[in-house]
């Protein structure tokens, strides 16, 4: 352990008394980055991707933060997403486009989309970009809160491997299929991102490595019915029962019918796509330009009405109302001070490369009794 503790010092994570482990955001940044340049990936996309995973872990999102740095490299190392990927346009009608991913990462593939819809929603006024033949995009508010931050309202869904029954139903059909809207900046920004299901898969794992129950309505058994053992998990619940369902299908309609990709249920799991072969990953991302429709001025005040009402509006208990986005953006002041907690397996990714390539970053804050 003092060993260990040692080269996660010199890594430039720090070691709690408890043998909890958190990272710098600018050290996680330089190491990913070296991961992923590492990897074959170009230096201005790697630091693309080590943006997203960092900033997602800054926000508190952890599951789709470092915990993907990981599952990217072996991604990368077997094929299934291409280093050097170029996507491509396929099909262009000014503010409806159509992508081919050529099998990137589904981050920089995101972001690409993410690109051409801002160009686009400001010649048009709303822009749609499809994107197909990708792999994991990580958070869908990383796309739509880089819109968001131009000025525009951003949306973005994407296709997900099946985890989630239909309500009622027992075999998994739909991935996760996440929702995003994001629109303003800093303290005047709405930031929603929300999955379709009760939980994700990650955290019924989680759970049943501490031994933990499962919160009520979270997933069902082989035979469809609810249970809140994680080791009987079979498939998990839709948010709040036929709604989520009906969100689920939607996000599929979007995010795989409508860009001619193979439905959630014929997509493969993360880390388990075949050699040489993307994952087949559909997204959608959308741009709207306010200046097209209220006016920049008029839609900044309404949305700083909206923002400002929910958040004052009387609470029943002692915690004040929040907004979509509120929670992360307290994440994100905390951990920029006190660092990035880290999982083991994300841990010994960052220590192993550190050690290879003994890539400079911070001074560890290791107290030295626990170093």
């Amino acid at each position: 352990m003092i060993a260990d503790n040692r080269a996660a010092a010199s890594a430039g994570i720090s070691v709690g008394p408890n043998g909890d482990r958190t990272i710098g955001a600018d050290r996680a940044r330089s190491l990913t980055k070296a991961a992923f340049t590492e990897a074959g990936v170009p230096v201005a996309e790697a630091e693309q991707v080590a943006d997203a995973l960092v900033d997602t872990s800054l926000r508190g999102i952890d599951t789709h933060g470092l915990r993907l740095l990981p599952q990217y490299l072996d991604e990368l190392a077997t094929g299934v997403a291409k280093a050097t990927a170029r996507p491509t346009v396929v099909r262009d009608q000014g503010a409806g486009l159509l992508m081919d991913a050529d099998g990137a990462l589904g981050v920089l593939a995101g972001l690409s989309a993410a690109g051409l819809a801002a160009e686009r929603a400001r010649k048009f006024g709303v822009a749609a970009v499809g994107m197909r033949n990708s792999n994991h995009f990580g958070a869908a508010s990383v796309y739509t809160r880089r819109l968001a931050r131009q000025g525009l309202v951003g949306i973005a869904v994407t296709s997900a491997a099946s985890r989630v029954a239909p309500y009622g139903g027992v075999e998994p059909l739909f991935g996760t299929n996440p929702i995003s809207v994001a629109a303003g900046s800093e303290g005047e920004e709405f930031a929603l991102d929300m999955a379709t299901s009760q939980v994700c898969f990650g955290e019924v794992k989680q759970r049943s490595a501490q031994g933990r129950r499962l919160d009520e309505g979270w997933v069902t058994d082989h035979s469809g019915q609810a249970t809140q053992d994680p080791d009987a998990a079979y498939a998990l619940s839709p948010l709040g029962g036929y709604k989520g369902q009906g969100l689920a299908m939607a996000v599929t309609l979007l995010g795989a019918v409508l860009t001619g990709t193979a439905p959630d249920w014929q997509l493969a799991q993360v880390g388990e796509g075949d050699r040489g072969h993307s994952r087949g990953v559909g997204h959608l991302v959308l741009a709207i330009d306010p200046a097209a429709f209220a006016g920049e001025e008029q839609f900044t005040a309404g949305l700083a009405d909206l923002l400002t009402t929910v958040r004052t509006a009387k609470p029943a208990a002692a915690k004040p109302v929040l907004a979509p986005g509120d929670p992360q953006r307290a994440y994100e002041r905390t951990r920029g001070v006190r660092g990035i907690p880290l999982d083991a397996r994300t841990a010994d990714v960052l220590v192993e490369l550190a050690g290879r390539l003994g890539a400079a970053g911070p001074t560890a804050t290791s107290e030295e009794g626990s170093a």
